[in-house]
């Protein structure tokens, strides 16, 4: 007998109980080696008082079996809570949340019957900090932080996966026409790690015509690489378009932990009702038996699962008269996968309980990308400082902090809401209270194209802080302007 595995187990909210525990049932009667230690997380914790909707005894699980089986949990609405799926990638190192998208054709209905994707996503920067502040009575800030270190550990995973799985091209999407340094930099690094994978075909596409593509022909793809919030949306689209996110599994992997997922929510409008489709919480189980080593198993439960979609039976998210055989319920959904283990599928494409050839037969092992800490010299240029100020002439502000900022320090520019409107503003641009207002140094040259940025003293900015507060104005927020090795490493103003 195969020596059992610890895995920690959360059933979650909503319809996660019903669906794990048909998961589990069909787990055990396949013969998965696993010995499952249980979880409290989710809304009642939250309600308990933990912020995050996790506590120590559970850290604690997870500590010591280092691969999380996760039903969907529901993080209330207001109060502070925080989002427990982030905090749990974020906080275990967990960087590539990996989707495996393939058309079921033409055993559940879609328009694409060729679609075969895989979406790699990066895990714990981007938007998904949840770094968040209310700033002035109208404008509320995100941050959107990346880092070269996230993302050469995501792109290096992505070219790592397409290798050991047999794909061949990698698509890069990102925002970078306009994001020029955050989606830059991932742009940037995917092209320098690029260049140690000949073997496979590399592009990138700006992630709104990418999306749109991907909805159009997710047969031009092959798999994706992106950024944290573009691949939470476009993974929904291209398992959307495989019949339903119903069907989707995900994997979460870090160097030193997985966690396993559906993709889908926890859908409280149905919970209780024996009607929630299973299948997207035991296709996340089907990638931790690969990942933990158990392959004939995940391929065992892999291949009853597509014999019962094509013999017809079908949960209501999927259900179609002139393809479906029978609406069955949860429960009835895995009787039927537990019916057909030891069955082949006769249509769709069959999961062998080894690698194919010329693929690595070893699970998805988290690639640590070799980044070091280059001397960079950096330099204080100037500052950005932030107002609230309730006019709405900018030329008002504009004269009053000219007559303010000493000899030391200029005025360059005034924004609202990114867009230049002093000096030479337009008086058609609409302005809110939240004002961005940057200054360089007094000797700097401003020629006709660009400002030659020289340092400044940082007493000169606290000089200038302390006079923009002797004259009553509000400082909501600072950034600096750095010069790294010369090179400007801050946006231009639109118009600027």
């Amino acid at each position: 007998m195969s020596i059992k595995v610890p895995i920690t187990v959360a059933v979650g909210d909503g319809i996660g109980p019903e669906i794990m525990t048909q998961t589990l049932r069909i787990l055990e009667a396949a013969g998965a080696a696993l010995e499952p230690e249980f979880i409290e997380v989710g809304e009642q914790m939250y309600r308990a008082g933990h912020s995050s909707g996790i506590g120590p005894a559970a850290w604690d699980s997870l500590r010591r079996t280092r691969v999380l089986l996760k039903a969907p949990i529901t993080t209330p609405l207001g109060g502070g809570y925080k989002s427990l799926n982030v905090t749990l990638r974020k906080t275990l190192g967990l960087y590539a949340n990996v989707r495996p998208c393939r058309s079921l054709y033409p055993a559940v209905a879609t328009r694409h019957p060729t679609l075969d994707v895989v979406i790699i996503r990066e895990n714990e920067e981007d938007l998904y900090a949840g770094i968040e502040h209310q700033q002035t009575p109208d404008v509320v800030q995100c941050l959107k932080l990346v880092s070269r270190t996230g993302c050469e550990k995501i792109v290096r995973y992505a070219f790592e996966y397409c290798r050991r799985h047999g794909r061949r091209k990698l698509t890069c999407m990102t925002k970078d026409n306009i994001m020029k340094l955050t989606d830059g930099l991932f742009h940037r690094v995917f092209m320098e790690i690029g260049r140690e994978y000949p073997d496979i075909t590399q592009e990138h596409q700006i992630i709104d015509i990418g999306t749109a593509r991907l909805a159009d022909t997710p047969e031009r793809y092959d798999a994706v690489v992106t950024m944290n919030l573009y691949g939470d949306i476009i993974s929904d689209v291209v398992a959307q378009l495989t019949g339903s996110v119903g069907l989707a599994g995900s994997s979460n992997i870090g160097d030193g932990g997985a966690l396993f997922e559906a993709i889908h929510g926890s859908a409280p409008d149905i919970a209780g009702q024996d009607m929630a489709n299973p299948s997207g919480l035991l296709q996340a189980a089907v990638l931790m038996l690969m990942h933990l080593g158990q392959r004939e198993t995940a391929a065992r439960i892999h291949n009853a699962w597509l014999c019962a979609l094509e013999d017809g039976q079908h949960t209501a998210d999927i259900y179609d008269p002139e393809t479906s055989r029978a609406k069955v319920t949860t429960t009835g959904f895995a009787d039927a996968v537990i019916a057909r283990l030891g069955q082949l599928p006769r249509q769709l494409a069959m999961m062998s309980g080894t690698a194919p050839a010329g693929v690595s037969a070893a699970p998805a092992v988290p690639v640590t990308a070799l980044y070091g800490t280059p001397v960079v010299v950096q330099e204080l240029v100037g500052i950005d400082v932030f107002l609230r100020w309730d006019g709405k002439q900018p030329e008002q502000l504009g004269r009053q902090l000219e007559a303010i900022c000493g000899d030391r320090m200029q005025l360059k520019l005034i924004t609202n809401r990114g867009v230049k409107v002093y000096p030479d503003g337009h008086p058609e641009t609409f302005c809110t209270d939240h004002w961005r207002c940057r200054f360089v140094a007094a000797n700097a040259v401003v020629g006709a194209a660009q400002l030659k940025f020289t340092p400044v003293p940082f007493a000169d900015v606290l000089a200038l802080l302390h006079r923009l507060v002797d004259n009553r104005l509000y400082v909501i927020k600072t950034e600096h302007l750095y010069l790294m090795d010369g090179q400007r490493v801050f946006s231009l103003g639109q118009g600027e």
